[in-house]
């Protein structure tokens, strides 16, 4: 891509031209989207516009387009029904103080994006074309793009299998959207750490799986020890490794944690089985320039309760674009029940996320050069 400015919207104003903007006489009424984006529930209300692409073997990606959201056609045939070969993304438009929308990280995203549709054999998406349509859904409807702070609009890039046949091979067609959904804080009553249910039968992914990549079936496999969790009263689920059912990995949709009481962090490493968050990576390269080490290591559960136990681990918390930062209260599985800093709000974990969203609403220094203007 084009070394450029992060910061020039007419940059990225070039890339979401290029997805040509359809009629659209089905925008809801002003009084009814003001309505919808007052207090929306996460992923449950939908702008009124979609990017939409085409990729055939023959001609490559074609037909940009920005059309009112609605239905896909799909043929019950369509490989993604019978093969679950779909990938996506999430980030955030945010709106500053001055009216102006900004993107976090989408670079980041799209680099993901390609890695993930790579290893589930779809074709891969240029990052131009990823942030143009993203720019581009969010510029069509900046509308409904909240105005009230901690209130932002969620991106979904996704893409599948649209060709109908049955037959596990690749898929000589294949379609790429993007939506929008208005979303309010992950905490509507203030940020409170959260009980995890580490899960040791069921798993997500495996050694060589699709663990690194943001697939809907990682999801799907997440979903038995979520409600295991939250049938032993626990808001999250943390999984460990499915080969030695030794090592922390991730929780169903975050990255995991731990603040030690000299100061360091450490992290489950990327060995494949996790997802390599953008919130995770922001997170390491913040407490680095503040001058504390990070480590990226394998760590056993049995040590990680230990030293909460001994107080060696002060805070633990989990990070994710949704959430952000989140405090961990509470480790628990049918073998445990441990506390966390007594179930409060460790310090620095609060101060990373005060900073980090500080960066994303433009009342931190930018310093990173991580936030892309979309429009004025």
């Amino acid at each position: 891509m084009t070394n450029t400015n992060h910061h020039d919207s007419e940059y990225v104003k070039e890339l979401a031209s290029k997805f040509t903007v359809l009629p659209n006489e089905n925008r809801a009424a002003d009084a009814k989207r003001e309505q919808l984006i007052d207090k929306p529930a996460f992923g449950q209300i939908f702008s009124d516009s979609m990017a939409h692409m085409t990729w055939t073997a023959g001609e490559g990606w074609s037909d940009r387009r920005i059309e009112p959201y609605g239905p896909l056609k799909m043929d019950p045939g369509a490989s993604v029904l019978h093969y679950a070969q779909t990938v996506f993304e999430g980030l955030k438009t945010y709106r500053h103080s001055d009216g102006s929308l900004w993107l976090f990280r989408p670079d980041a995203n799209a680099e993901r994006f390609q890695n993930s549709a790579t290893r589930l054999e779809l074709p891969t998406l240029s990052v131009d074309d990823f942030i143009g349509s993203v720019a581009a859904v969010a510029r069509a409807d900046h509308q409904w793009v909240p105005t009230r702070h901690d209130y932002t609009l969620y991106m979904r890039p996704f893409m599948f299998a649209s060709e109908s046949f049955l037959g596990v091979r690749r898929a000589k067609e294949v379609e790429y959207c993007v939506i929008a959904s208005p979303s309010g804080p992950y905490f509507p009553n203030g940020v409170k750490p959260v009980s995890i249910w580490v899960e040791d039968t069921y798993f997500r992914t495996g050694p060589g799986g699709t663990g690194f990549a943001k697939c809907g079936g990682n999801y799907s496999a997440s979903l038995v020890g979520e409600y295991r969790g939250i049938e032993q009263g626990c808001e999250q689920v943390c999984f460990v490794d499915a080969a030695t059912k030794t090592y922390l990995e991730e929780l169903g949709g975050m990255n995991v944690f731990a603040v030690h009481k000299d100061g360091h962090l450490e992290t489950p490493s990327l060995n494949g089985n996790i997802l390599p968050g953008v919130t995770r990576r922001s997170i390491i390269q913040i407490a680095q320039d503040e001058g504390h080490d990070v480590v990226e290591k394998m760590i056993k559960l049995d040590d990680l309760l230990e030293d909460i136990k001994s107080g060696e681990i002060t805070e633990v918390f989990a990070c994710g674009t949704a959430a952000i930062v989140t405090p961990i209260g509470r480790f628990k599985s049918e073998k445990f029940d441990v506390e966390v800093n007594n179930q409060a709000v460790g310090e620095y974990t609060a101060h990373l996320r005060e900073h980090l969203m500080g960066i994303q609403w433009g009342e931190v220094e930018d310093k990173y050069n991580w936030m892309w203007k979309i429009s004025d």
